[in-house]
């Protein structure tokens, strides 16, 4: 048995699931897009992320170091920023599209700004969503755009809607403007032909989200689909909530678009639910939410014709059953509702892997001024640190890469 398939599986898998599993442990082409050099880096990258203490330290001491305004932007740049992100510029990130699709592994283009919470800063980020659609219209290895809602609408707005709190006039001239954001990012994707997608936030956001991307799904997705939602399978009631969607997508006729995600939130979800009293609203284990993405995954290959699948996930045995899935229900690889995604910087052996075999890959490549997507960066250094495991998996496969080039490490 190989050491991918050493997790514990929430399936019994066949041999295509088998064959992927195995797959995954090629480290020849998981990082042939990376030079000596390059490999070295991310191993030293990846073993600072792997201790607790010094990634708290690090984005702690990051943080209160752009507070005061000292020079550290050269640092963040060439450490976490150039491991997980595509560049400062639409026109840095070039060389990631390209290299990417040298290797049949699209670029989903995000602009990372999270928001500084005022009109003209959501403006702005909408501008530059659109730029990447432009950059989309122009290459074929761009095939999505996407957003983050909480870079265009006030949080405390779409906390007030999802709570169903009844708005003043303020508040709902400026919900209006959120949907009017919205609105613009969808009917300039439709007219494009290009699907944009919408990112998740926390729970007590999402259901002002989930009506919005609801809204512009009824109306851009009745040809095809062209607004995708994402999905968070950590959270309990999503599986219901999937379900739902698709029986109203099919009663009005449209197309449903689903990227499905574990969940980026947890320990800020976990605490939240703590600190005011209420039930935690994501599964208490990973097990738990590894079942409950899989079952997500049954039901989306049972629907295909009616729902675009991206699978947003560096979860070995979930991209194993997916293709697993697939090849059961006789989907081509290359069937238009169904990719694979996996984040810029992270599980390269998945997404070079699958790309090799034929299936449709993207990676998810953020891009921005380095202090702009600095809450990203952080996130990602803590999430990293709060999956047990991942980083050491990570370090393992560069480790055996690196012995393969009988490099020194």
């Amino acid at each position: 048995m190989t050491a991918s398939k050493s997790y514990n599986a929430p399936y019994s898998y066949s041999p295509v699931a088998d064959e992927i599993l195995d797959s995954f442990e090629n480290t020849q082409i998981a990082y042939e897009q990376k030079s000596d050099l390059e490999l070295n880096w991310s191993y030293f990258l990846f073993r600072m992320m792997n201790n607790d203490l010094l990634t708290k330290l690090g984005t702690t001491l990051t943080d209160m170091a752009f507070q005061f305004e000292l020079p550290v932007d050269g640092f963040i740049k060439f450490t976490l920023f150039q491991q997980f992100c595509g560049g400062e510029t639409l026109s840095e990130c070039r060389t990631a599209v390209r290299k990417l699709g040298h290797f049949n592994v699209k670029s989903i283009l995000d602009y990372s700004s999270e928001g500084d919470g005022d009109e003209e800063s959501f403006d702005w980020a909408v501008e530059k969503i659109l730029e990447t659609l432009e950059v989309a219209q122009e290459d074929c290895n761009v095939p999505f755009i996407v957003f983050k809602p909480s870079g265009l609408a006030p949080t405390d707005i779409l906390e007030a809607v999802s709570d169903g709190e009844t708005l003043s006039g303020k508040e709902q001239a400026a919900y209006e403007r959120v949907k009017a954001r919205f609105y613009r990012l969808g009917k300039s994707a439709y007219d494009a032909g290009i699907p944009v997608m919408i990112d998740a936030e926390e729970s007590w956001l999402q259901a002002a989200i989930d009506d919005l991307a609801t809204e512009m799904m009824r109306e851009f997705n009745r040809e095809k689909c062209i607004v995708i939602n994402t999905v968070q399978m950590y959270r309990k009631d999503r599986h219901d909530f999937l379900q739902k969607q698709f029986e109203q997508a099919e009663k009005e006729n449209y197309f449903l678009g689903v990227k499905l995600v574990r969940g980026a939130y947890m320990e800020k979800e976990r605490a939240s639910a703590d600190e005011l009293g209420y039930e935690s609203p994501i599964h208490d284990t990973k097990e738990d939410t590894d079942r409950n993405f899989n079952a997500a995954l049954d039901f989306i290959i049972s629907h295909i014709d009616r729902i675009l699948l991206c699978s947003g996930s560096h979860n070995e045995e979930s991209n194993a059953h997916l293709a697993q899935l697939m090849a059961s229900h006789n989907i081509p690889k290359e069937h238009p509702h169904v990719l694979f995604s996996q984040l810029f910087g992270m599980g390269d052996h998945i997404s070079f892997n699958l790309a090799d075999k034929g299936y449709q890959v993207s990676k998810y490549v953020p891009y921005g001024p380095v202090k702009a997507v600095l809450a990203y960066l952080f996130r990602r250094a803590e999430e990293n640190s709060s999956i047990s495991g991942y980083v050491s998996r990570e370090l393992r496969l560069l480790d055996k890469e690196m012995s393969r080039r009988h490099l020194p490490h």
